[in-house]
């Protein structure tokens, strides 16, 4: 499973080489040779138990596909900005490449490093693709464009020290390098904004994003400090946490993105949300859509007796909130994506904050969301923290976050790109949903070395190339040229990599599919 995952992701890499064919896809070729010896290094590290932190079980490292998301997404805006003669994002999608492929570098190094005996062949690789790497970054970055990289560098050393130390079994070193390196580079871009700012430069909306995702972090980071010397559970750690959340929120976030906005956040925020008919229909909409999956999870709950406390959700049950994000993004997609970034980052604040309140038992709401949220427990959440849910709304919104809006003529990319903001509705909200439904009811023939049926991959393909015909229908903005050979490629790549893997699919298979799109 794990050399069929691998070849998978080759098969991206060179894709993407193939129609890029420039120095960083060529060390995008050096990075994945050297991740993929370095992956079994890992696997042996996690299976003998020596690797440095406890990362989560039932699951292989994940270091190949995880190493090269950051690099080819940097590539391939790079290659759009430089198409569209945007010279700022062109640069900025160097040094997304660069630091993704050394964050990659940093892991692969730390994986030989703690293996005993020394691998001699996985360090000359290492060795021959860093140097590679590291030449190719001294002839194409300028000197604030390499200390940039070091400084992400620094921020996630010292984040995974921090993180994967109080937060056991919650990652692999794949999902880690993911997650971590993207709140690396996120709290790096807002410090340099912070520090740079110029009145009327930068949509607000970006910089709302940059402070929501730092603002939570080190709201966590804050709590679980203090709460090792003070029990969290009791009601006078529960009022100091609210008191604190408000004073942080108030003191600290507010006036950060007020010096970022140059305007009262709040203000910006309900002008922003009431500024059309649209949105305010959107809202109330997507206001029934979060009553109703409440309603599903009180309901299933509820359907839970006191006999069969162990009971989980079933796989069909847990695709029900697959279809409500569904039946959420789509419409904000067609009619008012502005809105929908900002409708994202503001779900993605509340989930965070809403699983600080469960992790810590905060009072009055704690112990209920422990409970409510047992029932949808999976492997995949054996750690302290319940991520999962978060990661579905990672997956969906990340490629709406993180579409080149400068580098878009009209407001959307030609050919296949025009479907890069859909990729979490196709690769999570219809291929995972439909492969799930369909191969947990009437598949039969699994694939070798997995769970995952061929009749699930097929019809989740299937479904995924219907989905798109329904948005060429509803959604005039989009024009694939005649694209379709490599929309049904990408497709089926991303669908045999969610048959495959065993990292958080939701996160993985959106960023993969994005890649494809826009290459």
């Amino acid at each position: 499973a794990v050399l069929v995952e691998s070849l998978l992701v080759f098969a991206v890499v060179l894709s993407v080489h193939a129609v890029v064919w420039d120095r960083f896809s060529w060390c995008a070729v050096a990075l994945a040779l050297q991740a993929f010896y370095a992956q079994f290094k890992w696997d042996r590290l996690l299976q003998q138990g020596g690797a440095v932190f406890q990362f989560r079980g039932a699951a292989n490292s994940g270091l190949l596909p995880a190493s090269m998301v950051i690099p080819l997404l940097g590539v391939v805006m790079k290659e759009r900005c430089r198409a569209a003669g945007i010279v700022y994002f062109e640069r900025f999608g160097v040094v997304v490449a660069s630091t993704g492929m050394l964050l990659a570098l940093f892991l692969s190094v730390l994986a030989v490093g703690i293996t005993k005996p020394v691998p001699t062949n996985t360090c000359i690789l290492t060795g021959v693709a860093g140097s590679v790497i590291i030449y190719t970054m001294k002839h194409s970055l300028t000197v604030s464009e390499v200390i940039e990289v070091l400084e992400v560098l620094l921020i996630f050393v010292y984040l995974s020290m921090i993180l994967l130390y109080l937060l056991p079994r919650c990652f692999t070193p794949g999902e880690a390098l993911l997650v971590l390196g993207g709140v690396s580079f996120v709290l790096n871009q807002l410090i340099k904004r912070s520090l740079n700012v110029v009145e009327g430069r930068g949509d607000p909306i970006d910089f709302f994003l940059l402070v929501a995702v730092v603002g939570v972090v080190l709201l966590g980071l804050f709590f679980t400090v203090l709460f090792t010397f003070m029990d969290s559970g009791t009601w006078i750690s529960s009022m100091f946490f609210h008191m604190m959340t408000a004073v942080l929120g108030l003191g600290v976030i507010m006036p950060w993105l007020y010096r970022l906005i140059q305007r009262n956040p709040l203000f910006w925020l309900l002008q922003f949300l009431f500024q059309t008919q649209t949105r305010l229909y959107l809202l109330v909409y997507w206001t029934f859509l979060a009553a109703s999956a409440c309603g599903v999870v009180f309901y299933q709950n509820a359907k839970r007796s006191s006999e069969s406390k162990k009971h989980q959700a079933s796989t069909i049950t847990r695709k029900y909130f697959h279809f409500i994000v569904v039946a959420t993004y789509v419409p904000g997609l067609i009619y008012d994506r502005q809105l929908l970034y900002v409708a994202a980052v503001l779900c993605l604040a509340v989930f965070v904050f809403l699983e600080y309140v469960r992790y810590f038992r905060i009072k009055p709401f704690g112990q209920t969301l422990r409970h409510l949220l047992s029932l949808f427990l999976d492997e995949r959440d054996s750690g302290p923290l319940i991520l999962t849910h978060i990661y579905l709304l990672l997956g969906m919104s990340l490629p709406v976050w993180l579409f080149p809006r400068s580098c878009a003529p009209k407001g959307t990319l030609p050919g296949a790109g025009a479907l890069v903001p859909y990729s979490g509705v196709l690769a999570v909200g219809v291929g995972d949903t439909i492969a799930s439904v369909f191969g947990s009811t009437m598949g039969e023939i699994k694939w070798p070395g997995t769970k995952k049926t061929f009749e699930g991959t097929m019809t989740a393909i299937f479904a995924q190339i219907i989905a798109v015909a329904l948005i060429l229908i509803f959604d005039s903005s989009v024009n694939l040229n005649s694209s379709y050979a490599w929309i049904l490629a990408s497709v089926s790549l991303v669908s045999l990599l969610e048959a495959y893997t065993t990292q958080i699919d939701n996160l993985l298979l959106p960023l993969y599919l994005q890649i494809m799109l826009m290459a």
